[in-house]
């Protein structure tokens, strides 16, 4: 049994095999899968090899997903060298595949950006403004695995694609350069809406509008403004309070409080109890990229029922890029009183790179204590 096909002029064509055309069907029916099942390999493979620490070729990888972006935006706009073509496999290509390829491409390349980004935007968030950031990226992650016929759409397609450069820029451009000062923010954003800009002008047909990518550069540097984007590429790893401190060959050791016996998921507790004169540190560990060099601070607040979060001090300390498990520092504080505390670890330009929040109590005995290596 065979079955007509037409060229494309509507002149009947080539005769299809009923067993080619069968098969076909199939692939098609397995293709509306795919993107379901790259969504969640992909996103179970970033969120085990993204975030523990940056690196060089993950950042390659990413320019590399944003290039191919940018290359098919750009052929999309050409007329193609095989639309008069009535070659069997072309005809077949076209007819069944070619409208959606390229558009399915681009979904999965979006997608595997926005995974990587949410997830280290995601790791660095400590604070409910830059939750906000993840979550948005957490919502173009998702909808982006519905949105493969509204690509065709070129506005979001460009839109989509800037948003993608600016953020991979964000964090790209402070780790060749080894600064987090704010001027690399804005000129990163910069230089991903004018790479979005430059691929537009130079396409052959300028299909959509490219404006929506000015407002979201214009959208991401209010947001650093109001410190709702964390100072990539740092990434938090670790943030606590003990009783004491000691350096013990390459690890600290922390003498902390033994957690409640109904937390039995945690060693240690972060409800405090204080002798008067007592010291109280706080600890940190930030992934910082090799050649990163940088001075941060913890900024001790106690919360005041008037005034609310009221600063105590502000203490720095150096650190310096590149070590796998992350550039560790901590300070400490004397005679804190009773009540709800939080410390926040900042660069020098006040970015929230995480927030802890412990309570304090005062007491005259010493509590039962664990010890910890970090």
């Amino acid at each position: 049994m065979q079955i007509d096909a037409k060229s494309p002029n509507g002149k009947p064509g080539f005769k299809q095999p009923a067993l080619v055309h069968t098969a076909l069907g199939h692939v098609r029916k397995a293709g509306d899968y795919l993107p379901a099942i790259f969504f969640f390999s992909g996103f179970i493979w970033d969120a085990l090899t993204i975030g523990r620490h940056v690196n060089a070729l993950d950042l390659l990888i990413f320019a590399v997903y944003l290039l191919v972006a940018g290359l098919i935006l750009f052929l999309i706009a050409r007329p193609s060298p095989l639309e008069n073509s009535t070659h069997r496999i072309v005809v077949l290509f076209r007819k069944h595949y070619a409208p959606r390829f390229p558009y399915f491409v681009l979904q999965f390349l979006f997608g595997s950006l926005f995974s990587a980004l949410f997830i280290l935007y995601f790791k660095s968030s400590s604070h409910w403004l830059a939750w906000l950031m993840s979550l948005a990226l957490g919502v173009l992650l998702v909808a982006n695995e519905f949105l493969e016929s509204q690509y065709k759409r070129f506005t979001l397609s460009w839109a989509m694609f800037g948003l993608c450069a600016m953020l991979l820029f964000n964090f790209a451009l402070p780790f060749l350069i080894g600064s987090l000062h704010a001027v690399w923010f804005y000129l990163s954003t910069l230089m991903g809406a004018v790479l979005a800009y430059s691929l537009y002008r130079n396409t052959p047909q300028h299909f959509g509008s490219i404006q929506p990518v000015g407002w979201l550069a214009g959208l991401l540097m209010l947001a650093y403004l109001v410190d709702m984007i964390p100072p990539v590429p740092l990434v938090k790893r670790e943030v606590t309070v003990a009783y004491a401190i000691n350096k013990v060959g390459h690890d600290y050791l922390l003498t902390q409080q033994v957690a409640d016996w109904w937390r039995f998921w945690r060693e240690n507790s972060d409800a405090l109890k204080l002798a008067p004169g007592q010291r109280a540190y706080c600890f940190s560990s930030v992934f910082a990229p090799a050649g990163l060099k940088t001075r941060l601070y913890h900024r001790w607040e106690h919360y005041e029922q008037k005034q609310g979060w009221k600063t105590q001090s502000r203490i720095g300390f150096d650190v310096s890029g590149g070590r796998f498990d992350g550039f560790r520092g901590y300070t400490y504080k004397q005679n804190l009183a009773a009540g709800d505390w939080r410390v926040r670890v900042e660069t020098e330009n006040e970015k929230t790179i995480a927030v802890y929040k412990f309570t304090v109590e005062s007491v005259s005995a010493a509590p039962l204590t664990v010890q910890r290596r970090y």
